[in-house]
């Protein structure tokens, strides 16, 4: 029962996700339209996966377009995770989409930017793109039900809260920030949402490397010029190392040394998800 509720304001654990974060409805922009429950059964180029999970320089995922044909700025409620690597029960990036990216890991977040092949991903040739983010004019989120989850922090898969998505003009950024800290809502901000990577996730990412870096803070976006920190402990990896059928390398979280992690745990199919979805209980 109960009022509407922000996507900023629920919080799961990873083994806690119902079928659908937002069971919103009758309201404007219809109803959420991928699933957050998202396992061997969910993967592959029809996923509609909206749980993210956002690891390392060899781990990530962003949201791109479920079809071809429509600009962003259109869809954004609509997006799907799409991933580095298969076992998040989403859509795999194709291989060769990614042409670099520099993923920094600072006190306060973990971000990935890069350089990208973005029809490879559904998105329309020459599109300038928008940003996702978990709140959005209606706070329901872009996309609508979206989560993002990641073991970068502590080893164990834990809920960002804020983070931000932006992608378009064949760039793309992600940041992650880490909810334990004061500041996660003002450097993951998402007001300037017209003013892409370069502003809200400043890198020193060269298309054609491959890299993971420890960093110090960003200014906030908004507070001050947009300068990309100093990046150092940085390791440079092959993509083919890295991405797609041919990899062998497990990159490690620059200063992750003393962290054990836990594998992703595989969350069990529910026997038939259209009855799950029905029978979840309305926030």
């Amino acid at each position: 029962g109960g009022g509407f509720v922000p996507l900023i304001d629920k919080r799961y654990t990873w083994d806690n996700l119902p079928y659908k974060i937002d069971t919103d409805r009758g309201l404007i922009r219809g109803e959420q339209v991928g699933y957050n429950q998202c396992n061997s059964t969910t993967e592959g180029p029809t996923s509609l996966c909206q749980t993210a999970i956002f690891n390392s320089l060899d781990d990530f995922c962003f949201w791109a377009p479920p079809n071809p044909g429509h600009e962003v700025g259109e869809i954004e409620g609509e997006m799907v995770a799409w991933c580095t690597q298969p076992g998040h029960g989403t859509r795999v990036i194709p291989d060769g989409a990614i042409t670099g990216v520099q993923f920094t890991k600072a006190p306060d977040y973990i971000q990935v930017v890069g350089f990208m092949n973005q029809t490879q991903i559904n998105m329309l040739r020459g599109d300038a793109g928008g940003e996702m983010d978990p709140h959005g004019a209606d706070r329901r989120g872009n996309p609508m039900g979206g989560i993002l989850f990641t073991n970068a922090w502590t080893g164990r898969y834990i809920q960002a809260v804020e983070w931000h998505n932006f992608m378009g003009n064949d760039h793309f950024c992600l940041k992650a920030c880490d909810p334990s800290k004061a500041d996660d809502d003002k450097y993951c901000e998402h007001i300037f949402d017209t003013q892409g990577c370069a502003f809200n996730a400043p890198s020193n990412a060269r298309d054609g490397v491959f890299e993971s870096c420890a960093s110090d803070n960003q200014p906030m976006p908004g507070q001050g010029p947009p300068i990309a920190p100093q990046s150092s402990e940085c390791s440079t990896y092959a993509s083919t190392d890295i991405y797609g059928p041919s990899a062998t390398v497990r990159v490690p979280i620059p200063g992750a040394s003393t962290m054990s992690f836990s594998e992703i745990p595989r969350p069990t199919p529910t026997a038939s998800t259209s009855s799950s979805a029905t029978a979840s209980a309305s926030t």
